[in-house]
């Protein structure tokens, strides 16, 4: 199962992922498949209810940053610290889930660094992109234009 957020593919194509590169917002640590939150052009740890979703983490601009040596892992600074995040709204992500889901659920986020899911949706973050009856499997999901950043009026 995916630990985190793992991007598989974009639903309308393309064989990579978009990254783009952000300064943290808080002093904090992110572990790769982490969730972002765009806020005043700067990212932290998504949270349910937040409406500036990006995408997931995938580590640090330098090298040098990583936490002891992974380079899944960052424990940065506020303003300072450059981070690398996927932002294409079409990014489809594996979730480990163990409940069978119908495609075009909705759910939420959940849980800390290092240990994000989904949960029962009351906020309509992501939409489930293809249906999964085994528990364990992978949920396939994308974030819902409602909650992606880059999807803002």
């Amino acid at each position: 199962m995916a630990n985190g957020f793992e991007w598989r593919y974009n639903l309308m194509g393309g064989g990579q992922p978009v990254l783009k590169t952000f300064y943290m917002k808080d002093t904090e640590t992110f572990t790769r498949g982490d969730l972002m939150n765009v806020e005043s052009g700067e990212v932290d740890l998504a949270v349910t209810g937040d409406t500036g979703l990006a995408g997931a983490f995938v580590g640090p601009e330098d090298p040098d940053d990583a936490v002891d040596g992974s380079p899944g892992k960052v424990a940065g600074t506020d303003s300072t610290t450059l981070v690398k995040v996927i932002v294409n709204p079409d990014a489809v992500y594996a979730v480990a889930d163990a409940n069978a889901r119908l495609a075009g659920a909705t759910l939420d986020i959940s849980g800390a660094t290092g240990a994000q899911g989904v949960a029962a949706s009351a906020n309509t973050e992501f939409v489930v992109v293809e249906r999964k009856r085994a528990t364990s499997d992978d949920t396939r999901v994308m974030i819902t234009p409602t909650a992606h950043f880059l999807w803002k009026t």
